[in-house]
């Protein structure tokens, strides 16, 4: 026997070693602190069975662009739509050009998956990410969107006084569960968020576009991811996943899908939208 063969066995038993001190810590810190549902406080899990089942999940048919459903009595953003017009796209997105390519979410931010997201987001929960994540990836195979049509997944960065005062970025942990589950790479710091911008709860649509004008910029090698996944926790406008796009369309990526954990059922068309001017270019 080699000493590479030595070495590789080696190697081998210390992760097989760390792995069971893992599960025997995880399992400690459940007996002394048992995990409960944050939604219905029940004990067993962080966010438990039945309030899962209560998640209202979004599904076909939806905008091919901003992933909206399609159902008029639904879908706010169906005022006005001609019935004659082909169920590919919304009037918003149909006849308008963006950086992002496509958006898709699993259910919409209200219920015991708002509760769930605000807790991992501001409360420090961040055994959440675990269970969001998994479900992340059950909406991504639902969805049937598949993963061999992308290069990287992308989560939407923090600016770093953000970070700092929080902690961890629940995008990113986020994106970590979901590149386990579509085998696929995650890249933190390709994008950066050079702007400190004001939070954007609050603020209309419009606000929240000029919130986030120039907020990130890529910083990776040029041209290296050309189709990216971008991942965010919750979409309202989709300011922010646009802006982020524009930035990783600088850095040279060509197909660029958004994919959240939740989204408002707000609409995304700000009073004031007029589908003649150019210059409001925002989602």
């Amino acid at each position: 026997m080699t000493a590479h063969t030595l070495n590789g066995m080696h190697g081998q038993s210390v992760v097989t070693w760390k792995a069971w001190l893992a599960r025997i810590g995880n399992t400690a810190a459940d007996l002394l602190f048992p995990p409960f549902c944050v939604s219905c406080r029940r004990f067993g899990a962080w966010i438990c069975s039945d309030c899962l089942g209560k998640i209202e999940r979004i599904h076909p048919p939806v905008c091919l662009r901003c992933g909206m459903p399609w159902e008029r009595d639904n879908n706010p953003t169906s005022k006005g739509v001609d019935d004659s017009m082909p169920r590919s796209k919304c009037r918003f997105c149909g006849p308008r050009t963006f950086a992002l390519d496509r958006l898709l979410a699993v259910a919409f931010h209200c219920g015991p998956l708002r509760v769930a997201i605000h807790q991992l987001k501001y409360k420090d929960v961040r055994a959440l990410a675990a269970p969001l994540g998994k479900l992340m990836g059950e909406g991504w195979t639902a969805w049937g969107a598949g993963a061999d049509t992308l290069d990287v997944i992308v989560p939407v960065p923090l600016h770093p006084k953000r970070l700092r005062e929080r902690g961890y970025n629940q995008s990113a942990l986020l994106a970590r569960e979901l590149g386990q589950h579509l085998q696929l790479p995650v890249a933190e710091d390709l994008l950066v968020r050079t702007k400190a911008t004001a939070p954007q709860v609050g603020l209309g649509a419009l606000q929240r576009q000029e919130n986030v004008r120039n907020a990130f910029q890529y910083v990776g090698p040029i041209a290296e991811t050309k189709r990216v996944l971008l991942v965010d926790d919750v979409c309202t406008t989709g300011a922010t996943l646009e802006a982020a796009a524009v930035a990783l369309r600088d850095g040279g990526a060509q197909t660029i899908w958004a994919y959240t954990l939740a989204r408002a059922k707000g609409s995304l068309i700000p009073d004031s939208y007029n589908p003649n001017e150019e210059s409001e270019k925002w989602i």
